[in-house]
């Protein structure tokens, strides 16, 4: 990916989405040619020449300060994960994608921790979204990530292109938008990966939403919430999500899911962990009507 068309690109979408008075400007009238701010409102706003700034959103800019770019974040209202993508575009470090073509692992001990979490789903996104360790239950609510051919275990590729996984979320369009976001920026850290390049190239043809969302330049660091599940055998669920970054590699991420104790939906998490557990007809049954939806 060109850094230069990233950069100019995320600021432009940025500067998209305000309007003068959204920066305490007084809009001018006559007709406005572009969408939101204008380069010389922004650069009045941030402080910066208008010259400087046009460089800058051209992808010319050379040896930019901290801060500048902290004005320019600042005059765009931007986020903390959004700073920190501006600084990777403007400021590139020539970082390579971590062990590229190598199969992403976790420590056995995170392994082994995965596997003592009966009654917690839990799984491991590695570079690109990639899920590279998980434990039974996370299997059971999410899908049977042992029987997928390594190269399809993606968190992004199953929720747009396997239908299952679709149905799974009931707010699908904000599940999607937060992992294409996530993408983004990591795509901020290592433009020349090429294996998210094969990614988005495929998703970008295969699915038109995936497409739309990319083409926004929107990002975000995966964290916390609440999800909503609808599972194929135990039914509607409302789960606590909570993101713990691994200490041994920054690009790992443990997700975990839990219920709040004495709800409908902590009731069903238990039914499922117990079928996970040994009862051989329950975890049968898990699994069969998972794969007639193709989970």
């Amino acid at each position: 990916m060109d850094q230069r068309t990233e950069l100019s690109e995320f600021l432009r979408s940025r500067r998209a989405r305000l309007r003068p008075e959204d920066v305490g400007l007084t809009p001018h009238g006559g007709r406005r040619r572009v969408p939101g701010l204008r380069r010389e409102e922004l650069a009045q706003v941030a402080g910066v020449s208008v010259a400087y700034y046009t460089r800058l959103e051209q992808g010319r800019g050379q040896n930019v300060s901290t801060a500048v770019l902290d004005a320019i974040a600042d005059a765009l209202r931007l986020g903390r994960a959004e700073r920190d993508h501006l600084d990777h575009l403007a400021r590139p470090c020539g970082k390579k994608p971590p062990g590229p073509g190598r199969p992403q692992r976790v420590r056995p001990s995170v392994q082994h921790l995965l596997d003592t979490m009966d009654n917690t789903p839990a799984y491991v996104l590695g570079r690109r979204t990639d899920v590279i360790a998980w434990n039974r239950l996370a299997c059971a609510l999410l899908g049977d990530f042992p029987a997928l051919p390594p190269q399809q275990r993606n968190m992004a590729r199953l929720l747009f292109l396997d239908p299952a996984t679709r149905e799974l979320y009931v707010d699908w369009d904000r599940k999607a938008a937060d992992t294409v976001a996530c993408l983004r920026l990591y795509a901020g850290c290592y433009p020349d990966d090429p294996q998210l390049a094969s990614l988005v190239g495929e998703l970008s043809v295969k699915s038109p939403e995936f497409g739309s969302l990319w083409a926004t330049h929107n990002v975000q660091d995966k964290g916390f919430g609440m999800k909503e599940l609808h599972h194929p055998v135990v039914g509607p669920l409302t789960l606590s999500c909570e993101t713990l970054v691994l200490p041994a590699d920054q690009n790992q991420h443990l997700i975990t899911y839990h219920a709040e104790p004495g709800t409908a939906s902590a009731e069903s998490l238990r039914l499922l962990a117990s079928w996970t557990l040994g009862e051989a007809s329950g975890a049968q049954a898990v699994s069969a009507a998972m794969s007639d939806d193709g989970v």
